[in-house]
């Protein structure tokens, strides 16, 4: 399959987990605290991720100065999460404690559309350089998208929005993804600048914002789902590689 159409196929399925996180928090099921998992096994399969595979096959990479590249995507996730977004995590947000101001709402809105166009960059520059490292890329970032739809949803709703608008904000983040994909894809020759830009999106996203609320929930459960997120980008990148994906 052509890696554009493989990449918006699976861009599309991001973009769904986005949606049904924020459907989630806005149909009010008497059950989510299983979301911590997908946190805890995200963090994990994403640090590996971008440690063994994005930033190697980023520093490989002829004609651009990579670590730069890699440190730049990092502050740039970093700067708009404390300037546009301050003070939100990825977990509900409804009680009265964590009511935050109406405008916040939304500047957490753009700060995670930011985050999530970086996502679909993510996922087109891997399936250029190859399949197997796009398919690593793609369950990395699915697996926090769950937990990000839910996040953005719980923050309008907690900012006094209503559940259709708390639910467009989880659209918004899957629209965001998609067209990550899209302007990587247009832009594919350029890939030496999107591969490491989004690597450092991923170490930022893995262990400065996932890690955190794994090390809130007490106990050695959480690190051990880490573990076997980490476990899991192994088993994967040796199926793939063995495939000869």
């Amino acid at each position: 399959m052509h890696p554009f159409l493989l990449s918006l196929l699976v861009g599309l399925t991001a973009a769904g987990a986005n949606i049904f996180g924020g459907t989630i928090i806005t149909r009010k099921p008497r059950e989510r605290s299983y979301l911590k998992y997908f946190v805890a096994l995200g963090a994990g399969f994403m640090l590996a991720t971008s440690i063994i595979e994005i930033i190697p096959k980023s520093l490989a990479l002829p004609g651009t100065n990579a670590p730069v590249l890699i440190l730049a995507g990092y502050l740039l996730i970093h700067f708009f999460e404390h300037t546009v977004t301050p003070h939100f995590h990825f977990g509900e947000e409804t009680h009265r404690e964590h009511f935050v101001a109406a405008h916040k709402g939304f500047s957490v809105v753009v700060g995670l559309v930011i985050h999530a166009f970086f996502d679909g960059i993510a996922i087109s520059s891997g399936f250029i350089i190859s399949t197997s490292l796009g398919w690593i890329i793609f369950l990395a970032i699915f697996l926090h998208k769950i937990p990000e739809g839910f996040t953005v949803a719980s923050v309008m709703l907690a900012s006094g929005r209503s559940n259709a608008l708390a639910w467009g904000a989880s659209v918004a983040l899957g629209v965001a993804t998609l067209l990550g994909v899209v302007a990587m894809m247009f832009f594919r020759h350029e890939v030496q600048f999107g591969l490491p830009l989004s690597g450092g999106v991923t170490v930022y996203v893995a262990a400065s914002d996932l890690m955190p609320e794994v090390n809130r929930e007490p106990g050695g459960t959480m690190a051990v789902v880490v573990l076997l997120g980490v476990a899991g980008f192994f088993l994967l990148n040796r199926l793939l590689k063995t495939g000869g994906w």
